[in-house]
Order: structure tokens, then sequence, then C-alpha cells
């Protein structure tokens, strides 16, 4: 029985990675772009459609098991490779809604997998806001329920997520996980304002005051956001969706200079060559932290300190490519309204992820007495 539900489960994945194959292919024979303030709502209906959000679940709740086994993963790089060539805000609000998927998965009891599993089955987009607005998030037990207090910023989606993974500081002083309902328009705050790019995530704010949380909406223990390898682990998801945006920028690159009939240059022939390596490059550091945050037997300090590598090679890679098609096309590249310009808009407000210097130094810091953990792969 175990070998034919093994058996079961590899034609699952299989059909998915091909159901999701074809998708990419239909969506980059017919390139559509969208108003940039707007949020992709046709892009991530067609991902329900082929089941991508019922997919990252585990197998004992009716998933795939994308946010749970090595080769699950791997699909799931996949999956936001391709989510983040076709749409930079999709992809951030992607990420998150598996941030959410992952967190539940590896801090919730069976109850509240299950019960978070059913919830997701209706379609429902889920989203992390962790980042405090004025006042922060507060939590207090009342009643045998718990009354938040204060504002989430920067909450990607804030119009569509309908349900959050937030943080609250409780009355020691401690940060709790939870889940709340998102669903009252009126809640809502504006943003920080207007973004260079990204604007279609729609990021916004939203006031938890006077919420009444239950308590089988406490994920975990204090501090369990924060634990490592998790926390730092996580980032190799968004290092995928960046690297679908660098492979979108390498095929406009080639296709401006084939319509300009240009692919004949020995210049810009040299420039698509330093940009396939830009992308092939950011693709294996991918590739290697997508295993590494998956592999069972590397130390917690090895899958934090290679996920922190690959997440600022990304970032590197990404930035040299963004230069090199900015030279090849000229001024093209800052024609508003094209997709180039919108893609590089995009794609270099996306790579503002959070202390970066920090995870240099903490990667250093670590390999400096340690081999590369080869063998824990």
């Amino acid at each position: 029985m175990l070998i034919s539900d093994e058996k079961t489960a590899v034609k699952n994945l299989s059909d998915f990675r091909t159901d999701l194959k074809n998708l990419f292919d239909k969506w980059k024979a017919a390139p559509c772009i969208p108003a940039e303030n707007v949020f992709p709502l046709e892009f991530l209906n067609a991902l329900r459609g082929i089941g991508a959000l019922d997919a990252l679940l585990s197998r004992d709740v009716g998933g795939l098991d994308l946010c749970r086994t090595p080769d699950g993963g791997l699909v799931l790089m996949t999956l936001l490779q391709r989510t983040g060539y076709v749409n930079l805000s999709l992809g951030r609000c992607l990420e998150g809604h598996v941030n959410v998927v992952r967190l539940v998965e590896l801090y919730g009891t069976p109850e509240q997998r299950r019960a978070f599993a059913q919830t997701l089955k209706s379609g429902l987009l889920a989203g992390i806001w962790v980042t405090d607005g004025t006042p922060p998030v507060t939590i207090r037990q009342e009643n045998g329920h718990y009354r938040l207090t204060g504002v989430k910023g920067f909450a990607s989606g804030v119009k569509q997520v309908n349900l959050a993974l937030i943080t609250a500081t409780n009355p020691q002083g401690h940060s709790i996980m939870l889940l709340a309902p998102t669903t009252e328009a009126d809640r809502r705050r504006a943003g920080p304002g207007t973004l260079t790019g990204m604007q279609a995530s729609g990021t916004g704010g939203y006031d938890f005051t006077d919420v009444i949380i239950p308590p089988d909406h406490i994920l975990g223990a204090t501090g369990d956001y924060l634990r490592q390898p998790e926390f730092s682990a996580g980032a190799w998801r968004g290092s995928a969706v960046a690297l679908g945006a660098m492979d979108r920028l390498v095929d406009l690159l080639r296709q401006e200079l084939r319509e300009r009939g240009r692919t004949a240059n020995p210049h810009q022939l040299y420039r698509i060559g330093e940009g396939l390596i830009l992308q092939k490059t950011a693709a294996m550091w991918v590739e290697q932290a997508a295993k590494a945050a998956y592999a069972p037997r590397m130390k917690p300090e090895d899958v934090v300190a290679t996920v922190n590598l690959a997440r600022l090679a990304v970032e590197r890679t990404a930035l040299e490519l963004i230069t090199i098609v900015q030279r090849s096309l000229g001024l093209s590249a800052f024609v508003k309204g094209k997709a180039v310009e919108q893609v590089i808009r995009d794609l270099m407000t996306y790579l503002r992820q959070p202390a970066p210097d920090e995870a240099m130094t903490d990667a250093a810091t670590w390999f400096i007495d340690h081999d590369w953990p080869e063998g824990g792969l």
C-alpha cells in the first residue's frame, strides 16, 4: 500500500508539473502587460485553476507536499520562478502565501493544519504581514479569547488577502504568531506611498484594533517566527521569484534585439552572453538554496548561511543584468509602458530585502570555520 501511495504521489506531482508548464507556455506565447497598479487577478485565478494553491499543502490534507519534501520543493521553485516571470507582484503575493503555508506546517497542531487546509481549499489567498505600522500590533487575553490592537504596514495584497499570518507582542513583551481574518474593507489603510515598482501588489496597511482572535488561531510558541533555520531559509523563495524576472529580462532583451536586427552586432552578442551567464549563475544559486532548505541532514547554520549567500548572489546578478539590459537597449529600456521598463522597476523594488549586510557577514562568519556542506544535501 505504501509503495502504491508513493507511486500515486509521484504521478500527481508529475502531472502538476506538466500543467504548470502548459500554463506557462500559454502565458509566454501571449504575453500580457496588465496595468501596473492593478492586482493581477487573472494570473492568480489561472494558478487556482491548475490547483497550484492546493498543491502547496501536505499530502495528508490533499496537497502535493510542495512545502515539505525535497522533490516538492524543486517543483515549488519552478512555480515561483514561472510566476515571477509573468508578474513580480503576483510572485510576491504567492511567495507570502507559501510562507504562511510553510509556517502552519511547521508550527501548527494537526487540528490547526487541517482547519487551515480546509479554509485554503476555497481558493483563499493568505498573506504574511509582520511589519508593524503605528501603533504596533499587540495582543492581550480577554474572557477566553484574545484582543488585538494596532496596525500592520507594508501589507502586500491588502485588498486580495482574506487571511493573514501576523505577529503581535503580548504583555510580557514576547512576539507570537497568529492567524487573523482580513476581510473588513474599512480596516484597510493607505500604504507607504507610491512605490517605484511593485505597485500591483497592492501594498497597504491594515488596522487590527479590537479584532477578536480565538485561542486556536494562535500559532506555535513565543519566538517561533524568528526561529532558525526557517526564518532565514525561507528567503530562497523570494530569490526564486526574482530569478523569474531575470529570465523575463533576458527574453525581452533578445526579443528587442531581434526586432531591431541587431543580433549580429558583436557588442550586443557579448552583452547577451553576459546576461545568460548571470541568469544561469542565479539559477544555480537558487537551486542550491532550495535543496538546502529541505535537506534533512544539514546543520541549521549551514542552511542559513547557504541561503543567505544565495539571496545576495541573486541580488547582485539581477542588478548586473539590469545594467546590461539598459546599456544594450539604451533609452528604449526607460520608456514607461514598455514591458522591459516595468520589469526593471519592479525587480529593483523587489530586490530591496532587509539586512543584506548582516546576511553577508553572518554567512561569512559561519563559513570561515566550516566547509561548504556538499555532503549534507
